[in-house]
């Protein structure tokens, strides 16, 4: 995620429950990514600091977990640079150019010189960030579904050019002999039943038989799926997105919640700025007076009502707000008070965070190795297949 400060809760309900969700089912990788930040606020460097720092702590006061997942700071773990370069120099630039972001990012912001080299490939290294720990899966919305096809594509290329080492066929059967005279049997028929009549369940078998097998080495697992799908060794995995359901928290106005709309409610408002900013809500224009009946499909409120009260209240605010017998402030009252009860442990957790930064400094420190630990395996076999394992 990029570093742009304090969350709110469009972030929350959009992508850190989810993340407090999946760290429980699957090995989650979580960063900052300064470096993206740079690529658009490099005149502003000042605030990046401070904008990961705040950040982290709205992560772990909102349940992402230092033991249940991996959470570091993209620019200390320079083997995301490394491997950005190495795979520039496979990456066709009109790739990157078609990138729907690209245009829409330089459309958005006219007011900053973007023409640099960094941001044109800043989807290249959204790449290397997601292949260096050979993910399998990437959470993402819609509307970053794209970057996740452009980094298959690099992986496909990348093991296209890489994947054919000298002797692949004759290292490939040998894997095939490890596996055991039943798994062996099983896959060779699998493969040909992919490869001859291209059936896609036996390729989900094939590859989910490799997954189990304890009698081979990764370098081995990693050639046997070059081997299945017709291909070489699979040296960098295709990922697959993960959807995220899009999030339906609305803004203060009624429009997405975005700080740059500054319609938002950060994780860390107090019940007071709470209340104010939803007291100051917009509502339905035809409820001029107290008396005058409203719709409350049309007001910005009932909106937040479908995200944080049930049913019953769903039914006094429409019942009330159509035949005027409740206010606009009667309206909100239930939305300020669901919002702070969501908000209050989050806020307590934060303030133990910013009172004890080792603490949050331990959870990095550590998370870094890890993630550097998983970096470095994927780099020994990216400099081996280019060439750049050099004796010493």
């Amino acid at each position: 995620m990029r570093p742009t400060g304090r969350l709110h809760l469009g972030h929350y309900h959009g992508v850190l429950k989810n993340w407090v969700k999946l760290q429980h089912e699957y090995e989650c990788f979580f960063f900052a990514a300064d470096w993206h930040a740079l690529t658009t606020h490099y005149e502003d460097p000042q605030s990046i600091e401070q904008n990961v720092w705040d950040m982290l702590i709205d992560w772990l006061a909102a349940g992402v977990s230092g033991t249940s997942s991996t959470m570091f700071i993209q620019s200390q773990v320079p083997e995301h640079a490394e491997l950005h370069l190495l795979l520039s120099m496979v990456t066709p630039v009109s790739w990157l150019e078609r990138v729907p972001t690209y245009k829409d990012q330089q459309e958005k912001l006219k007011d900053r010189d973007l023409a640099t080299y960094g941001f044109l490939g800043y989807p290249l290294l959204q790449s290397a960030d997601i292949l260096v720990y050979r993910a399998g899966q990437v959470p993402v919305g819609a509307d970053q579904v794209a970057h996740v096809e452009i980094t298959r594509e690099v992986a496909r290329r990348f093991n296209h050019l890489y994947g054919k080492e000298p002797g692949f066929e004759d290292k490939a059967e040998a894997a095939v002999k490890k596996m055991g005279k039943k798994a062996a049997k099983l896959y060779s028929s699998l493969r040909k039943a992919y490869q001859e009549q291209g059936d896609a369940d036996a390729l989900e078998t094939a590859r989910a038989l490799l997954k189990e097998q304890q009698n081979i080495t990764l370098g081995d697992q990693e050639r046997l799926f070059g081997y299945l799908e017709g291909g070489g060794k699979v040296i960098l995995p295709e990922p697959q997105a993960l959807l995220t359901p899009d999030s339906k928290m609305p803004g203060l106005d009624g429009q997405k919640m975005s700080k740059s709309y500054g319609n938002t409610i950060t994780l860390r408002d107090t019940t007071d700025e709470v209340s104010e900013k939803v007291r100051r809500m917009p509502t339905d224009p035809a409820r001029v007076r107290r008396t005058d009946p409203g719709n409350p499909d049309k007001c910005p409120v009932y909106q937040l009502h479908q995200v944080y009260t049930d049913q019953p209240i769903h039914d006094w605010v429409q019942e009330g707000c159509r035949s005027a017998g409740i206010g606009c402030i009667d309206c909100k009252k239930p939305v300020i008070d669901a919002i702070s009860a969501e908000l209050l442990p989050m806020q307590q957790r934060a303030a133990e965070y910013e009172a004890n930064p080792d603490a949050v400094r331990v959870i990095l420190n550590e998370g870094t190795e890890r993630a550097r630990e998983a970096a470095r395996d994927t780099l020994i076999e990216v400099r081996q297949a280019m060439g750049l394992q050099y004796r010493q």
